[in-house]
């Protein structure tokens, strides 16, 4: 029987050795801690690809520095020399915000690392060094709500310039009428359009699905873009926005209708204007028009964020009311606002 004297003795002698009980248990019932090299190959295999887009390039530069060290050998010091580091050298842009976003980005992504080895046993929370690493401070956004001028200078461009102007057209009416984001109108399929009640059915970010109204005239232009593009009834499933080639459309085609657009409109390409300035727009119209709740269900954020107090819990609006708002935008009557 151990006697109190010798857990005294014991207790004297890990001090001494500078280690402690937890450090003790870890040891023996803790799995071998990977190295990065070989742990965030691992780590990407998992990932959604929108989210691999993000932190992609920062868990190389994590891998790149350290491949052969373990997990538990980076110090909370040397996580933020590095992320520090990442934002001095981070690439220049006009809209560049001295390399925050590469330094948020970059503690992202090793937080995202140390959580996956927490959930599989390889380290203790308290171990963690990137919980310690305090992201900076988030600066406001320089996206607005476009002026009613603007935005038909934008539509106009688009319109009457380019390899496919009623493609680009066509987006950017989807984009102003139901407010998503970039993600949204690339994920869309046909088997989405629910063509007799004018709705479709939006798949965005964190895994977020709605549906969303549209106006009887985009949903007939979005059904004759089907008629006019998918060859195959099988497409059902497959993404609905189309080249004239045939094959469904990527980021890119976003990247290269605002460079265009910012060649013929030099303050869209000075300001950095984007499809998700078209997301501000509308959404502060219907904020402005008719309120904070239908805004919100408008934009996708229908749960509340536990910051806006308990009273957010009982100020939902319905999709009917979302509805009522895109008719008045529009001025086209929507079937579910009679």
């Amino acid at each position: 029987m151990t006697t109190s004297a010798e857990v005294t003795a014991a207790l004297l002698l890990l001090e001494r050795l500078g280690l402690t009980p937890e450090q003790l248990i870890d040891s023996a019932e803790s799995r071998p801690i990977p190295t990065f090299s070989t742990y965030i190959p691992t780590v990407i295999e998992s990932m959604a690809p929108t989210t691999l887009r993000v932190y992609g390039p920062y868990l190389r530069r994590i891998q790149q520095t350290w491949p052969d060290n373990r997990l538990d050998e980076p110090t909370t010091s040397q996580l933020r020399c590095l992320a520090d580091e990442t934002g001095k050298n981070a690439m220049i842009r006009r809209n560049s915000r001295g390399g925050r976003s590469a330094t948020e980005n970059l503690i992202a992504a090793a937080r995202f690392i140390y959580r996956r080895a927490e959930d599989d046993g390889l380290i203790r929370p308290e171990n963690n060094p990137a919980r310690r690493v305090a992201k900076p401070r988030r600066v406001p956004s320089t996206r607005r709500a476009l002026a009613n001028h603007q935005l038909a200078e934008i539509i106009r461009v688009a319109a009457t310039t380019g390899n496919d102007p009623q493609l680009d057209a066509l987006l950017l009416r989807f984009h102003i009428e139901t407010a998503c984001r970039r993600c949204g109108a690339l994920s869309l399929r046909p088997s989405d359009l629910d063509v007799e009640q004018c709705l479709v059915f939006l798949r965005e970010k964190g895994s977020a699905v709605r549906w969303q109204p549209v106006s009887p005239t985009l949903m007939r232009a979005l059904l004759e873009h089907i008629a006019e593009r998918h060859r195959n009834a099988a497409i059902e499933s497959e993404p609905l926005f189309r080249r004239r080639s045939g094959r469904p459309i990527t980021r890119r085609r976003y990247d290269s209708l605002w460079n265009r657009i910012g060649q013929h409109l030099e303050w869209v390409e000075r300001q950095q204007i984007t499809a998700h300035w078209l997301r501000h727009t509308t959404l502060t119209w219907v904020e402005r028009n008719y309120g904070y709740a239908i805004a919100r269900a408008y934009a996708g954020h229908t749960e509340p964020d536990g910051r806006s107090g308990q009273t957010a819990t009982y100020i939902r609006a319905s999709l009917q009311e979302v509805c009522y708002a895109l008719a008045a935008m529009t001025g086209e009557p929507h079937p579910l606002a009679a």
